[in-house]
């Protein structure tokens, strides 16, 4: 079983032995992938992989191989071919385009279901039923205002859930190359205040001194200065993302290995902040939100990183999350709100070109909530200078 993929891993540098995969087949026939594709991805990882640094190269083997099969909901098989091969979509005029309905996310989801009951044959460049290339709110490759994304890849940024398992990448805290400018745009946010204490000989102060009386020594001493810059920074990963993976992961390199904070801690989310944040999305391994903002106050600084490029309802609605199976009691604009209240001195890093940012409401509205600015050197630099309180932001 699953012999290919076995070539396929070696063939991409992975030193898979075959007492390693007679394991992993002996670990199958007694059923511990339960037949679900995202467990075999474990399952493999932690028998096969030997060490952490391999596990890139496992992703990228896993995805390469098993690329277009999907994990989704009770979706037969012959709606799954229906979706294959799709359509190319066709242009839709500006007068189509405004007849299109922007369906409330209950009655989305309650048409998608009795949809499926009712569909018994393909359907290409339609209006109504689960399809592709036209612009219906089911499947995919096609346009509409909201919808679920059935399979296939995205690209419209307008699907309101998507009803499959999506794997993240987590980033990388080990990229050196091109990180200087972002570590030195960062060090501008340190603020090193005098502590009360024992004082301590000021060895610049000392020779300034000596050299103003005329070379008699004068030794001058002061307090300690201690840095008490606390960041927290908030990377959305995964979907749109994805072509800035490179950059965030420069950003996250630079404040990990930035010796200038008094505390720093980094997590991850996709699209918008609900209940949980994440230090490992693959193994959806994080903290409660709730529990974070418990424990944080206004003496943080917060840092957060994403293009805010979603369907509104993710924003504004209980139970808008992409997740078709994710029922958020809060919805995601509601903790954005709660973020910044929490931190006041915070600053949303947008990666995508600001003239792109009036054409999106979520972007909108995410920047009613945080300063916004461009996710570039001169950008971060703008954004700092912000939180030190150099100057003031011209929507806030």
């Amino acid at each position: 079983m699953f012999l290919d993929f076995l070539f396929h891993a070696r063939a991409v540098g992975l030193k898979v032995s075959v007492t390693e995969w007679m394991t992993l087949m002996e670990a199958l026939a007694q059923g511990h992938a339960r037949s679900d594709l995202a467990c075999f991805y474990h399952l493999g990882r932690s028998i096969l992989i030997k060490k952490e640094s391999q596990f890139d190269l496992w992703d990228r083997a896993f995805a390469s191989y098993f690329k277009g099969i999907e994990h989704t909901f009770d979706l037969d098989d012959e709606l799954m071919d229906w979706l294959s091969n799709p359509v190319l979509p066709k242009e839709l005029s500006a007068e189509e385009l405004a007849k299109l309905q922007e369906l409330d996310l209950d009655e989305l989801r309650k048409k998608f279901e009795e949809t499926l009951k009712k569909q018994d044959e393909r359907h290409d460049g339609g209006n109504r039923w689960v399809g592709t290339g036209g612009s219906s709110p089911y499947g995919h490759g096609g346009y509409h205002p909201s919808g679920v994304r059935i399979g296939g890849p995205g690209g419209g940024r307008n699907a309101v859930q998507v009803a499959e398992l999506r794997q993240f990448r987590n980033l990388r805290n080990d990229r050196v190359l091109d990180t200087r400018q972002i570590g030195v745009a960062l060090r501008r946010l340190r603020k090193l205040a005098r502590d009360t204490g024992p004082e301590e000989l000021s060895v610049p102060k000392t020779i300034d001194k000596t050299a103003r009386d005329g070379g008699e020594i004068d030794l001058v001493f002061e307090p300690p200065r201690n840095n008490k810059l606390k960041l927290l920074l908030l990377m959305d990963v995964g979907g749109s993302m994805d072509p800035h993976s490179e950059l965030c992961e420069r950003l996250f390199s630079a404040a990990h290995a930035a010796s200038h904070f008094k505390k720093f801690e980094a997590y991850q989310f996709h699209n918008c902040v609900y209940e949980n944040l994440y230090t490992d999305m693959q193994e959806y391994r994080g903290i409660m939100t709730q529990d974070l903002l418990n424990r944080i106050d206004q003496t943080w600084t917060l840092v957060i990183v994403g293009d805010a490029w979603m369907s509104p309802y993710e924003l504004t609605h209980t139970g808008g999350a992409i997740y078709y199976f994710h029922n958020n009691v809060v919805p995601g604009l509601e903790w954005l709100k709660r973020l910044r209240q929490k931190v006041p001195k915070s600053v949303w890093l947008n990666p995508e070109p600001e003239k792109f940012w009036g054409s999106a409401k979520s972007i909108r509205l995410v920047k009613d909530v945080f300063p916004m600015y461009q996710f570039s050197v001169d950008g971060l630099t703008e954004a700092v200078d912000y939180l030190r309180g150099a100057h003031s932001h011209p929507m806030h």
